[in-house]
């Protein structure tokens, strides 16, 4: 008789979707499908999860345990024992630690959300080893900053409360393609009569099905916010009860935003002063006001106050105090995660000898191939695709060429990056181990049960490092937890917001407990030092850097750079193509189909003078580097700025790079995110044979 079990989405998505996993009576999951009694997912999957037995089930999973015999990069492997990879991990990982363990670098991000598969035994491992630590900015860190100084911590409205808005800004996101179910909440808001607004250099699927699409130029989302700043307050739009109440630094905010008038926002963005005049103006005058602000904006030079100055809007008009008013960056903060019990950083070893040490991952290029010292000789990926993913991959793939580099992979599928591995090793999928999630989308917990049994010997991220731990010798009592017993670890058990591991073992899902409605800002009480929204940050200040809202211009721009946009006048960016999340789903057939092929979205006006006709295969490149994609002219794109869907796996995009190619490694102004939208390139068509 079949089985259901429960379940959860692991991918990088704020939905966090739980599930229901169908298994038949010989053990094969046979159906995947959103739990129609979770009140996020409501029983929607987006069209990738929905077909996730074809991942779990694809001829392509690696099932055994791997030797490189080729060159790196060739990706010719022979099978060989679990016993004689784990030893000669062991041996090298003990080799190069007796020179110095800071030359062993572990490399992961978010192939999987999971506390057990993604941040408990891993980081257990390598604190014990010495190893050299990585700061995982690729993603969300500049915003996180900025926004963690203005509120405190990631903390927002609620997602449900998105359906009670009259007036929502989405800015920066795509929610259609990457946050599903807050779109179906914006959809049942705009039916009730709710203005809604797209900011986005693309006119993307999102902004398509808005009433108003306003396209700055990437990377001056921050003159854009203190433009609207300025009107708000020139014509006394805002609440200032709740400033008096609950903000700090008003008048030194006020005095900021006075030079900031929409006719100089609107030379910095490309915008229409009188554009900005009316947005300012709604967003002061219609109540609810919510702000739905996403990633994409903060991946340019000035992304942490660029994120910053957006979260300053909600405090200076009152948004907060109703529960469908205010922004939401990441709902993360509201879990309480025991990240010490997860990870133990105190099994690190306090040795003069080797001070700590932390690479950031946004720059793996530059680390592999410069005199750090020490050099890294090791690097164990997981949960990650670097060679991918990683900007300025000409540099990436030229470190993971390295033959006195020892690389180990943990995967699922035969990755680029794993490709260059010296031992790789078999991964389960989410449908084959235990873990536990929060959201950074929604209120609610997860608990996923392994429904099938590992496929070939694929082992869970959790177990390998576990036995790793066993073959280096550490007897530590930690390295013998097994996974239920981390999981009852992962969040604070003494915090009243927690639900306990075995009733969220049983009934798959739990919200936290907090108000009903959420409103967490309406009389005040913010995260931060102060406890007020802090338009004026000491903390900001006493790390050096601009205490007030400011606009820091792209690293690449016309207006910035003009030497370097004379040659790549183009302003590139790379949003998340619909059929891929991140470069997972990327290599199954069903997705490669459905994105096609590599694209390049252009405006007729910067497609004409080119020469460029729709499908024509185009050439587009800086001094970084070069890669292919094919036109699809469009006035979806402004003018001055070209889109590349991604990211495609480099070598199944047809010329062996991808986006990632043009990217580079320079970094954001707050938390050393990268800058993936802050590239200039030219574009040509190519020559076809």
């Amino acid at each position: 008789m079949s089985k259901i079990v429960r379940a959860a989405c692991p991918h990088d998505c704020p939905d966090t979707c739980a599930l229901l996993v169908t298994v038949d009576d010989d053990g094969r999951a046979v159906k995947v499908r959103g739990d129609p009694d979770h009140p996020t997912t409501a029983g929607t999957l987006c069209t990738k999860v929905a077909h996730y037995l074809e991942r779990t089930y694809s001829p392509d999973r690696l099932l055994f345990p791997q030797k490189r015999v080729g060159k790196k990069g060739e990706g010719r492997f022979e099978r060989i024992s679990w016993d004689e990879a784990l030893d000669t991990i062991a041996t090298r990982f003990k080799a190069i630690a007796a020179y110095d363990p800071r030359a062993i670098l572990p490399y992961s991000y978010a192939g999987t959300m999971g506390y057990v598969q993604g941040g408990s035994m891993d980081r257990r491992f390598f604190h014990r080893l010495g190893a050299s630590l990585l700061e995982r900015t690729i993603c969300s860190t500049a915003g996180t900053v900025g926004y963690a100084a203005t509120i405190g911590a990631s903390v927002g409205m609620e997602l449900e409360e998105f359906e009670n808005a009259r007036l929502i800004l989405i800015w920066g996101g795509n929610p259609v393609v990457s946050n599903l179910h807050l779109w179906n909440r914006l959809q049942q808001a705009k039916r009730r009569g709710a203005r809604l607004v797209c900011i986005d250099p693309l006119r993307s699927e999102t902004a398509e099905k808005c009433h108003l699409h306003l396209a700055p130029m990437p990377g001056t989302d921050a003159a854009l916010a203190l433009a609207m700043m300025h009107v708000l307050i020139a014509e006394n739009l805002i609440d200032r009860d709740y400033i008096e109440k609950y903000t700090l630094g008003f008048d030194a905010l006020a005095e900021r935003v006075a030079a900031w008038t929409p006719a100089r926002a609107a030379a910095e963005t490309g915008l229409a002063a009188a554009d900005i005049i009316a947005l300012a103006r709604d967003y002061g005058s219609i109540r609810p006001a919510a702000i739905r602000i996403n990633y994409g904006l903060q991946r340019c030079a000035g992304g942490g106050n660029a994120v910053r100055t957006i979260a300053c809007l909600p405090a200076l008009v009152g948004a907060w105090r109703e529960p469908a008013g205010g922004i939401l960056l990441s709902a993360s903060g509201n879990f309480p995660v025991d990240s010490k019990a997860l990870e133990r950083p105190d099994l690190y070893p306090e040795n003069s000898r080797f001070p700590r040490r932390a690479i950031n991952m946004s720059s793996i290029g530059n680390t592999l191939l410069e005199e750090a010292s020490p050099p890294i000789r090791a690097i164990c990926v997981y949960n990650s695709n670097p060679v991918a993913i990683a900007p300025d991959s000409a540099k990436v793939q030229q470190g993971f060429s390295r033959e006195d580099l020892f690389c180990v992979v943990l995967e699922q599928f035969q990755t680029d990056t794993a490709d260059y591995a010296d031992i790789l090793l078999p991964a389960t999928t989410q449908l084959e181990h235990l873990d536990v999630h929060r959201s950074y989308g929604h209120l609610y917990m997860l608990s996923n049960q392994p429904a099938i049994a590992p496929l070939g010997e694929a082992k869970p991220n959790s177990e390998i490092f576990r036995l790793l731990a066993q073959r280096m010798g550490y007897s530590e009592p930690c390295f013998a937890d097994d996974d239920a017993g981390i999981a009852a670890q992962a969040f604070a058990a003494t915090d009243q917001r927690s639900v306990a591991w075995p009733t969220l073992a049983d009934q798959g899902w739990a919200r936290l407990n907090l108000p009903q409605p959420y409103a967490p800002f309406a009389q005040g009480g913010f995260k931060t030092p102060s406890g007020r929204c802090e338009f004026f940050s000491e903390t900001l200040q006493r790390q050096g850097h601009d205490p007030l809202p400011t606009y820091v211009p792209p690293h690449e721009s016309p207006r910035s750079n003009p030497a370097l946009a004379a040659r790549f006048p183009l302003a590139m960016i790379s949003p998340p193509a619909r059929h891929f999340l991140n470069s997972s789903f990327a290599n199954l057939p069903r997705f490669l189909k459905a994105e096609g092929r590599p694209r390049l979205l252009i405006h007729p006006d910067d497609a004409r003078p080119r020469g460029i006709e729709d499908g024509r295969r185009l050439r587009i490149a800086n001094d970084r580097g070069a890669f292919h994609a094919w036109a699809e002219v469009t006035e979806r794109i402004r003018s001055g700025v070209v889109a590349a869907p991604s990211i495609w796996w480099r070598k199944l995009s047809g010329d062996g790079e991808n986006a990632n190619a043009v990217t580079s490694q320079a970094l954001t102004d707050l938390g050393g995110g990268p800058t993936f939208y802050d590239c200039l390139v030219e574009v040509a068509p190519v020559a076809e044979a």
